[in-house]
């Protein structure tokens, strides 16, 4: 056999079409990780300011100028207020000015992102610095001493992810690479189901109760972790349903290539590129990130957008797997092996 006929039988077509593929989703996944995460610097964040009258505006002139932008600044009635809205996860922080003396605070919220919170830091430290001022830090939010950098929400959703995407994945090429009828869908997408409650207890217990990384309630973090499980496992079934295997890499683009750099895990969405700031609440991984940090820090505030994106991704992909397990086609031909030596194997 010539070397052109051992490289055809040692590497088909379709197998050659594979590797490319996977040549691109290495190539995507250094782009967007290098790309969100090389250069972090905040942008336009939510900020509030208490100050008298006669200096609020020309103070709100004065930081809407800094250089790169980094603050979105709107005033504050009081400082009460001002806290109230960044629980509310309106604001990421705040300055309150002494209207007597030459210190005022900042209210941040590391809970939501410790490095966000230095950023505000570092900027106030300067800014009050050129006016002959000096600035305290009052950590309205704080993150968990057992919560290093505020990253164990991020990780905690990242893993529930894994497990959504590799459970689906398995699900689905085990007895063939498409669902040959209504009924294995159905079950497929129960056991994803069953996998998700598991999946999701286990990882509130770890971070709760055994690694005490997160506060917040064992029960609220169950709930969300059984919805980003089932909705990242949902969305892949309905990929690989439309696609065959190659749709198995596409939720691996959407999911750990888009998804986990535009997360808000390592960086805030403050302090991503616009691209990974715009699609970071849209897709499982940042969604997640959001709700569990809300959970954990800011007393189940602003987690309604989150959720409803988590419940879109596992309505639709369930659906999707419904309805292509719908359509009438061949079943595809399997190893012997699935069925017992020679026997053909179920699709």
């Amino acid at each position: 056999m010539s070397l052109v006929d051992e490289l055809k039988s040692a590497v088909t077509p379709r197998a050659a079409l594979l590797v490319v593929g996977v040549l691109a989703l290495q190539l995507l996944f250094i782009a967007s990780y290098v790309g969100a995460l090389h250069h972090p610097k905040p942008r336009d964040v939510p900020f509030g300011v208490v100050a008298p009258p006669q200096v609020s505006a020309q103070l709100l002139g004065q930081l809407e100028r800094l250089p790169g932008n980094p603050l979105d600044p709107r005033t504050v009635t009081d400082e009460a207020e001002a806290r109230k809205q960044i629980l509310d996860r309106d604001l990421d922080g705040a300055l309150i000015v002494a209207p007597r003396g030459r210190t005022d605070t900042l209210l941040v919220a590391s809970g939501g992102g410790t490095v966000l919170s230095s950023a505000l830091e570092t900027i106030f430290t300067r800014v009050e610095g050129a006016q002959q001022r000096t600035v305290r830090t009052v950590d309205v939010a704080p993150a968990s001493p057992g919560d290093f950098d505020g990253l164990s929400a991020f990780y905690l959703v990242v893993g529930w992810c894994v497990g959504g995407y590799i459970c689906a994945a398995i699900l689905a090429i085990s007895a063939g690479s498409r669902p040959a009828n209504r009924e294995r869908a159905v079950i497929r997408l129960g056991v994803l189901a069953l996998y998700s409650v598991l999946g999701g207890l286990g990882g509130a217990v770890i971070v709760g109760p055994i690694l005490g990384a997160l506060p917040g309630g064992v029960a609220a973090l169950w709930g969300l972790g059984t919805l980003v499980v089932f909705a990242v496992g949902a969305a892949t079934l309905a990929l690989q349903a439309v696609f065959g295997i190659v749709g198995i890499g596409l939720a691996i683009l959407l999911i750990v290539i888009a998804g986990n750099p535009s997360a808000g895990g390592a960086f805030p969405l403050p302090m991503l590129p616009p691209f990974w700031n715009a699609i970071g609440p849209a897709l499982p991984p940042g969604a997640g990130t959001w709700a569990a940090r809300s959970i954990a820090y800011f007393k189940g505030n602003d987690m309604t957008g989150s959720m409803l994106v988590l419940s879109a991704w596992a309505v639709v992909g369930a659906a999707i797997t419904l309805v292509m397990s719908s359509l009438k086609r061949e079943p595809e031909s399997e190893p012997a092996s699935a069925g017992g030596p020679g026997t053909p194997g179920r699709g």
